[in-house]
């Protein structure tokens, strides 16, 4: 079913929009709100039936819903003040004004002849995605994935299972680990596929999460594999459950956070751009906040993960998370890691400087570093040094003991 509009078409079967005959980049949650306000034109949408469709219900913040409805508007080519195609209603919801036609869509061209196409990170089948409740009651979202040896991986603070899972590029670094071992990845509280009812931050609240994963999933003994931000949960889970972890690598790590260093005087800059990218909707914000963390790009898979960070959590969880990773002190906690430790380091990282991984090494007992010639943040596909740090990585996790601790 194709729906036809001023100038543009949203085609349901291709699950696609344009706009003046070009295609429009449209995120998964602003498609589903376009479709939903086209197929009740002329209505009134409350919000809350809004909140049940796109967000199946879970609590979120007004300005996660404004940044939705002007990205949507946006996309075609209307604004909170023309509102010719979509209409608040104040306090009550929206409504689609557009005159509006319907055709079937296009036939389908015949099929190309049949080849046989090398496999590509795309086309595996996603691994199914499991909850389980923390002691709160709050669900958590988790994937297992390969066999072997088992991995924890505690990812940056903003993460989607399902979505990480479609990008090829994160998938290029999950099959290399997989194909060796048992990977088991999950959203915290507050982002992704996870309970999105954020309320605060705590380190031992975050790890006792992270070991009801582990425990979900089969896991007795396990290496951890972290990354950034992650490295604060991974450090609280090594240094207070050290029977359970054999290995522990880090790659972007950070002992102290940029204000406990000294580094931010004043207002945080990079706040006004997440505020600015969630009540505008524009990913274009967000990219200039990580292009900051990937200088080296590539830029494609940048603006990838901004529009991952945008629909993963609300501006709201972000803030928070900034926050307390740039008050975060781990000095005290690092000498109680008993496990054999690699951390990984851009040469020329600027936010996060060398020196920190420099003071994590010494703080921990049997840490070693490894220094990578980039100045990205976290070394991605397409960086020069790519190859030597996933050899590295996988090296290091394939001496870990297995679960038995032989």
């Amino acid at each position: 079913m194709r729906f036809v509009f001023e100038d543009c078409v949203l085609d349901i079967g291709r699950h696609a929009l344009t706009r003046a005959g070009q295609t429009q980049k449209t995120e998964p949650q602003v498609f589903d709100l376009i479709h939903l306000l086209i197929r009740h034109a002329g209505e009134l949408v409350t919000y809350d039936q809004i909140i049940q469709e796109i967000w199946e219900g879970r609590a979120i913040s007004d300005s996660a819903l404004s940044a939705r409805v002007a990205a949507a508007r946006k996309v075609l080519g209307d604004d909170g003040k023309a509102q010719r195609i979509i209409q608040t209603v104040p306090r009550r919801g929206l409504q689609f004004v557009a005159a509006l036609e319907t055709e079937a869509a296009a036939p389908a061209p015949p099929p190309p002849a049949p080849q046989q196409p090398a496999p590509s990170a795309s086309s595996a089948a996603p691994p199914p995605i499991s909850y389980v409740a923390n002691d709160l009651g709050e669900l958590l979202a988790y994937s297992v994935s390969g066999s072997g040896t088992p991995v924890l991986l505690i990812a940056y603070q903003y993460t989607d299972i399902a979505a990480d899972w479609a990008m090829d590029h994160e998938r290029a670094l999950f099959d290399a680990i997989a194909a060796e071992h048992t990977l088991v990845r999950f959203d915290p509280v507050g982002t992704g596929q996870s309970e999105r009812n954020f309320t605060t931050l705590d380190l031992s609240r975050r790890a006792a999460d992270a070991i009801a994963i582990a425990d979900a999933a089969g896991l007795d003994r396990f290496a951890l594999y972290s990354q950034s931000g992650g490295f604060a949960t991974a450090a609280q889970i090594a240094a207070t459950y050290p029977d359970r972890v054999t290995r522990l690598v880090a790659v972007g790590a950070y002992a102290e956070g940029r204000i406990k260093r000294g580094m931010v005087k004043g207002e945080d800059p990079i706040r006004g751009l997440i505020e600015q990218a969630w009540a505008q909707g524009e990913t274009a914000f967000t990219t200039g906040y990580l292009t900051t963390y990937f200088p080296e790009g590539p830029l494609e898979i940048i603006r990838d993960h901004a529009r991952l960070m945008m629909d993963a959590c609300d501006a709201d969880y972000i803030l928070a998370m900034r926050d307390f990773n740039n008050e975060i002190n781990l000095l005290p906690i690092l000498p109680d890691i008993a496990c054999k430790t690699l951390i990984l380091h851009g040469r020329n990282d600027q936010v996060h400087p060398l020196s920190e991984a420099r003071k994590i090494v010494a703080a921990i007992p049997d840490a070693a570093l490894s220094v990578l010639d980039t100045a990205n943040s976290l070394p991605i596909l397409g960086n020069a040094c790519w190859d030597s740090y996933l050899a590295s990585l996988l090296e290091f996790l394939r001496d870990a003991p297995d679960e038995s601790g032989n």
